[in-house]
């Protein structure tokens, strides 16, 4: 069983359960953390708490325990970006905070794989200019092997179908235009594949992370960690 950190030195301790909604209000609704209303405990603690914790990548452990024994029938992949707001300038290194340039302006791009309930397996933050591609064999690999995994035709790679192919899932993805040789493709198959926008929506309502605030990739992608793990609840 995964227990939270309670080996921090200092004052008395603030309840985790208060915190922890005082986190959750604060992604959900886009405010300052100083803003947090009183009754989730002082600001101060709700931002450290939270703050202690993404190093210590405790948010993605949660998430991880969840998602250990699923996705093995369906899996679906995209990405999808976030505006960076001016207050996610100014960490130490514009790449090493997946803060990029593309059309978009300054953006983070996340890319996530979801089971067939929709549900969030794995997800990873990029600087927005990075291709889907690029960023989709390090997400699939630790995952269980699906049997159909669909995505659009930004992902037809023949080293992605051939990686897909030798772990035993078949790739449901469309032929871009260009090629000289089609693969096959399952349009049936491909319609649920909408369950991955499905789930973007879901996670950009909260509002940081539609808009990125945070200055550090690490607090960023605790915030779509933490989102990944309302919405397996709320599965």
């Amino acid at each position: 069983m995964l227990k939270l950190p309670r080996n921090a030195a200092g004052a008395r301790r603030v309840d985790d359960r208060r915190v922890i909604s005082g986190i959750i209000h604060v992604l959900q609704s886009g405010c300052r953390w100083q803003d947090c209303p009183s009754q989730y405990g002082p600001p101060t603690t709700i931002y450290n708490r939270f703050h202690r914790w993404s190093g210590r990548r405790v948010w993605h452990r949660i998430l991880a325990a969840l998602v250990a024994m699923d996705g093995r029938e369906f899996q679906a992949i995209d990405s999808t970006t976030a505006k960076a707001h001016r207050s996610a300038g100014g960490g130490k290194g514009a790449d090493a905070q997946a803060i990029g340039r593309s059309r978009g302006g300054r953006t983070t791009k996340i890319h996530a794989v979801v089971d067939a309930k929709g549900r969030p397996l794995a997800f990873e933050i990029t600087p927005g200019q990075l291709g889907d591609v690029r960023a989709a064999l390090a997400l699939i690999a630790p995952l269980p092997p699906a049997k159909h995994l669909a995505a659009d035709a930004a992902y037809d790679s023949n080293g992605l179908r051939q990686f897909l192919t030798e772990r035993g899932t078949l790739p449901v993805i469309p032929n871009n235009p260009t090629r000289r040789r089609f693969h096959p493709f399952d349009k049936l198959a491909y319609k649920a594949r909408n369950i991955i926008e499905r789930m973007f929506c879901r996670l950009k309502d909260w509002r940081r992370i539609a808009t990125r605030y945070d200055k550090l990739a690490a607090n960023f992608s605790s915030a779509v960690a933490i989102a990944a793990v309302i919405i397996w609840w709320a599965n």
